[in-house]
């Protein structure tokens, strides 16, 4: 068996041949394609807006300083990739970590409570972990009544919806980012957007996307204005182009995913081997996470990880605790009370999930998991 990863790319050919005609075109960087794949991203999310960027930490970082403040406070998960809360420490802001839930998800509980003790509090930076949204009708309460701003990271929830709301929509958040990274829903190579229902904000994107600059229609043809310090986050039309191609099969890649996801459930029942949640028909399940009771195995996480990679299997652990990293104890973090979390890391892990995992390795990698864990 050849080796199985957590997660990749699926590349067709039509998916080529729209990189390649882009490739003959006129245009290569900032073109057609970046504000023809915005705007299909505005139908695909629900949003008014959309500004395509070079990668999702770009676009968490732009967001960042459209909504934040030096020495803001802002609430957000210690379950996520490192993007999320840096780009809250990019504009002099500070993460406060919130446990979670047994789901994955930030505990929005935990969060009012901290909001009732603290009206300083500025925002809320939650992420849809593995796919699975957050409770929106919450996220609404909470905006309405702490008038604080919300982001939401749906780098893992393209093509997820709770009750009919889409994420990325931003009905009831200021912005939502996505990442087009290969293991994600669709890719560019690399890439992000952020959507946002406010034409302020939008516009502000759109500057500092390009180092800050301005033209206007009463300029002359060379002339632009910096208007504030901004950065070169620009995407290219090639990226662009591989993202429309994707995008028309993004719902195949969402509906083969929770047919993967519905038959581990299904082999892991009455087994030592428990999904983060039973099947949820709202997640786009980006990740397939279970856990395991270690302790009470013969073996360890990591002796796991390493026996299936010589399985060929590629297991992932999704996350070490931001707040336990290294560079943040040295900021003073690491002593926050979170048992959900730091049981959660204890035990879990993801599986093999994407697109073109085929039958016949999925089998491979269930029956190998049960094998080692029961010996």
């Amino acid at each position: 068996m050849n080796f199985i990863p957590y997660g990749k790319q699926t590349i067709s050919q039509d998916d080529i041949d729209s990189v390649l005609e882009v490739l003959k075109s006129d245009f290569l960087t900032i073109g057609p394609k970046v504000k023809e794949f915005e705007e299909k991203l505005c139908k695909v999310s629900g949003a008014k807006y959309c500004v395509v960027v070079s990668n999702g930490t770009a676009a968490l970082h732009l967001a960042s300083l459209c909504l934040l403040n030096k020495n803001d406070k802002v609430l957000t998960t210690p379950n996520s990739f490192l993007a999320t809360s840096n780009s809250i420490l990019y504009v002099g802001a500070k993460p406060i970590f919130v446990d979670i839930k047994e789901d994955g998800n930030i505990d929005l509980e935990a969060c009012e409570e901290i909001l009732k003790e603290d009206s300083s509090i500025k925002a809320i930076y939650i992420v849809h972990f593995s796919g699975k949204p957050v409770n929106q009708e919450k996220l609404k309460y909470l905006k309405e009544k702490y008038k604080i701003e919300i982001l939401e990271d749906c780098a893992h929830s393209l093509g997820a919806k709770f009750n009919g709301i889409k994420a990325g929509s931003c009905k009831n958040s200021d912005c939502s980012i996505f990442s087009f990274h290969p293991v994600k829903h669709i890719t560019t190579g690399e890439g992000g957007a952020i959507t946002t229902n406010s034409k302020d904000i939008y516009e502000k994107l759109l500057i500092l996307r390009n180092h800050g600059m301005l033209k206007t229609s009463s300029m002359k043809s060379w002339e632009y204005e910096m208007q504030e310090l901004g950065f070169n986050y620009r995407i290219t039309d090639i990226s662009c182009a591989l993202g429309l191609s994707q995008l028309k099969k993004l719902d195949n890649f969402v509906n083969k995913r929770k047919e993967l996801a519905k038959y581990y459930d299904k082999a892991f029942l009455n087994t030592k081997v428990k999904p983060l949640y039973s099947f949820d028909e709202n997640s786009s399940y980006h990740l397939y996470v279970v856990r395991i009771d270690f302790e009470s195995l013969n073996i360890s996480k990591e002796e796991l990880f390493y026996k299936m990679r010589e399985k060929n299997i590629g297991l992932q652990y999704h996350y070490i605790p931001i707040n336990k990293q290294p560079f943040y104890r040295q900021l003073g973090y690491g002593d926050e009370i979170t048992p959900i979390m730091d049981k959660y890391y204890k035990e879990a892990f993801s599986l093999p999930l994407y697109p073109n995992l085929s039958n016949e390795e999925q089998e491979y990698v269930i029956k190998t998991l049960l094998e080692i864990i029961n010996e």
